[in-house]
């Protein structure tokens, strides 16, 4: 591995952006298209809405998802990925996956798997 991926590089970024639980989960969440906050919440399971809020404001800050205000009374909020977010759901689908591969492995040397 290059020294210069552990020194300040492009590649940290996406390293950067998946060192916070939620980023991945709320963009893999938003993979279907469009959702309000309570949908995102229902599907996600574990979010408290000030932690999902913190997250998709994140999120839109790195111009990864949208905020879409519908012109409705109440107002509608919906959240969408990006282009540029679109193009994560490959990698962290690879994550997930490489997660139910191995989790058992990796949890059991972390000495987080329940003995039998």
């Amino acid at each position: 591995m290059e020294d210069r991926l552990l020194a300040d590089c492009r590649a940290r970024l996406g390293f950067d952006l998946l060192a916070n639980t939620w980023n991945a989960v709320v963009i893999y969440a938003l993979a279907d298209g469009p959702r309000r906050p309570r949908e995102l919440r229902a599907v996600i399971g574990g979010i408290s809405a000030k932690v999902l809020t913190e997250t998709l404001r994140r999120l839109e800050g790195h111009a990864l998802v949208t905020r879409h205000v519908h012109a409705e009374s109440p107002p509608r909020v919906e959240y969408a990925l990006t282009d540029l977010g679109v193009t994560l759901l490959e990698p962290i689908t690879a994550l997930g996956r490489w997660s139910a591969e191995h989790g058992d492995a990796y949890a059991a040397a972390q000495g987080w798997a329940d003995p039998d």
